[in-house]
């Protein structure tokens, strides 16, 4: 399902390809998140430090070839769905919000399963309600939450194991994000984090 914005009609992003197939978008969309994913994880380390400027990094790798918003926030209000995510005039606010309460207070390495399932499902929960981007959120989000646990050890998350029941609890435990209620989102990621 697409973002509905208000007074824009077309589904259809302008790109820099000149792409006007939604297809032909989604295939480029998609080689340039699993690119970003593949760069991301090669250059992973000890030190790697996830902040906003990584987070923008990411975005920024994966869809720099395709728009010029690349690597920036949106500057239109987007909803999904029946639901408003916050308000692009507080964006920055709320972005520098979510790195000084949770980014920075990450730990270097995590020696409990449990505290790196919270920890990356506050982030991730975080991230996708405040859905900073105007196209690539849930994807950044999900390459931030696979490079969170991979630098503690574990292979990436299984989010291909996702079908529709798990999808319906996904975006219920999001949504709790919006009342700082992580629990549900916790109980996803501790489904779906592999041994």
């Amino acid at each position: 399902m697409k973002y509905r914005i208000p007074g824009e009609e077309s589904e259809i992003l302008p790109n820099k390809l000149g792409l006007k197939n939604p297809q032909d978008i989604a295939i480029s969309e998609f080689e340039g998140f699993l690119e970003a994913e593949i760069i991301l994880t090669e250059n992973l380390h000890s030190r790697t430090k996830f902040n906003i400027k990584y987070i923008l990094k990411i975005h920024k790798l994966a869809l720099s070839h395709l728009y010029t918003f690349a690597g920036k926030y949106r500057n239109v209000n987007i909803s999904k769905g029946g639901f408003h995510f916050s308000s692009a005039k507080y964006l920055s606010e709320s972005m520098s919000m979510f790195e000084n309460e949770i980014l920075l207070k990450l730990p270097s390495v995590y020696n409990d399963r449990e505290a790196l399932i919270n920890d990356v499902a506050k982030v991730h929960g975080e991230l996708l309600f405040i859905h900073p981007f105007r196209e690539g959120n849930g994807r950044t989000a999900r390459i931030l939450a696979n490079l969170m646990v991979r630098k503690a050890g574990f292979n990436a998350l299984e989010f291909e194991k996702v079908d529709e029941k798990k999808f319906e609890q996904y975006v219920f435990a999001v949504q709790s994000c919006a009342a700082k209620n992580y629990e549900p989102m916790i109980g996803f990621i501790g489904q779906i984090l592999p041994s």
